[in-house]
């Protein structure tokens, strides 16, 4: 027998079942549950619907582990309802007829209502959201949808007024903790049968590896038990078994998904307010996550104009020099000058004239008639052009005094605007100075 076929029926053996120990250990009743008692406190509004049966459609929004799919059949136990597990990633609208179709039967015989648990809902598009609203308005089924992305933004309004949201939270370290020391005493379901030693610390580590998801914990207990040598009739596990279970810590991201937009706000917001250890560890967590690096980049030098300006004009720079010497160098070295042009930005005095200025001439430009081109700095390429005034009068700045013309370049309608507003930070400062010293001379002209 290979190392492979004894490590295979070693896990056969510790299972019991074929199903993982996340599985096996889902809770059998509301009291099992741990975490959530927001929601499932005694008194709380979901826990008292599902006590007195009073179910209602409703969208389960929270982190992967924290319990979406386990409160979703428990509803259906404690309730005596029919439960339909349904995949949004795998089906469609001519299977959500069929389990309608169904429902209504099961209704009509015997009285049964059904809770259709769609997993993913908001990875249905919106002609299979819209599939439901009948059904659920005259209430064939209890639908209740699990989502890890903001239903406000993911699930059509039409099918979100009809059903209440319910926001889970992520478990904290102690759930975990909890969740983990029954798994190892259960003689039934759990892990005791193989003589599990797991020290306080280990679990905890284990915790930190789940990033408050359950499932990844439990199953993570589980490969570190099952690959722990036996001594003395123990299994003891320790750190290096369970980094090898772990392989890699599990971070809570989707890069299309609410919590990219959460963690470059982070970051972004950060850096704008001088933070060089908070953008650093936000910028950390991305890329540990998997985030496309040239995003980071892009938005960093973006930062670069936005927030910092012309306090730091050298920031724009060191921003684009940061994101070519990823490129030049890739992973890893590559990702310590993003976090150099990070650091740096953090560091920077900020100004965010630039960006008001150029959003108020974009206002004008959108708002207002084109206005056209002053005649004296209008280009005179030919003998038309000049002989119908393009460029008379025109000034050539470099022939007079400390270059300094006195004529106008805007528009006749908007003689006098000034969009360019410097603060008196960094080498703004400077550009503020000169600035005002320039409309000084002119408003004496």
């Amino acid at each position: 027998m290979t190392q492979k076929d004894l490590f295979s029926e070693t896990l056969r053996e510790a299972r019991g079942a074929p199903s993982p120990l996340a599985e096996r250990m889902r809770p059998r009743d509301l009291d099992e549950i741990v975490g959530q008692e927001h929601l499932l406190g005694p008194g709380r509004v979901l826990r008292t619907a599902i006590e007195t049966g009073e179910l209602h459609s409703m969208i389960l929004w929270g982190p992967p582990g924290s319990g979406k799919t386990t409160l979703a059949s428990l509803m259906a136990h404690v309730t005596g309802a029919r439960f339909v597990a349904f995949s949004a990633v795998l089906s469609g609208v001519k299977e959500i007829r069929e389990v309608i179709g169904e429902a209504e039967r099961e209704r009509g015989r015997r009285g049964m209502r059904t809770i259709l648990f769609v997993d993913e809902i908001h990875r249905f598009n919106r002609a299979q959201q819209d599939a439901f609203l009948p059904h659920v308005e005259k209430g064939a089924i209890v639908l209740v949808g699990a989502t890890t992305e903001n239903p406000s933004f993911e699930v059509n309004s039409a099918l979100l007024s009809r059903c209440r949201v319910y926001v889970l939270r992520a478990l904290a370290d102690d759930d975990l903790l909890a969740i983990m020391r029954r798994a190892l005493a259960d003689g039934e379901r759990g892990l005791a049968p193989l003589h599990p030693e797991v020290t306080v610390e280990a679990l905890r580590s284990i915790a930190g590896v789940a990033n408050g998801d359950a499932r990844v914990a439990l199953n993570v207990l589980e490969l570190a038990v099952v690959l722990s040598p036996i001594a003395g009739g123990r299994r003891r596990v320790s750190e290096a078994t369970i980094r090898e279970a772990a392989q890699r810590r599990t971070l809570l991201y989707d890069k299309t998904g609410e919590e990219h937009y959460n963690l470059i706000s982070a970051l972004h917001k950060s850096l704008r307010d001088s933070d060089p250890d908070a953008a650093l560890y936000w910028l950390t967590r991305m890329l540990e996550a998997g985030e496309d690096r040239l995003y980071i980049a892009r938005r960093l030098v973006r930062f670069a104009s936005e927030d910092v300006g012309n306090a730091d004009p050298g920031a724009l720079t060191l921003a684009l020099a940061a994101k070519e010497a990823y490129d030049f160098l890739g992973d890893p070295e590559g990702e310590l000058a993003l976090a150099q042009a990070a650091l740096y930005l953090a560091l920077a005095p900020k100004s965010n004239a630039v960006y008001v200025a150029y959003n108020e001439a974009k206002e004008d430009v959108s708002q207002r008639p084109a206005e056209p081109v002053p005649l004296h700095i209008r280009n005179a390429p030919t003998r038309l052009t000049k002989d119908l005034g393009y460029g008379a009068g025109y000034q050539y700045a470099h022939d007079a005094p400390d270059a300094r013309v006195e004529q106008e370049d805007l528009p006749e309608a908007l003689r006098g605007r000034q969009y360019y507003r410097p603060t008196d930070r960094g080498l703004e400062a400077e550009l503020g100075r000169r600035l005002a010293e320039w409309r000084s001379w002119r408003s004496k002209r």
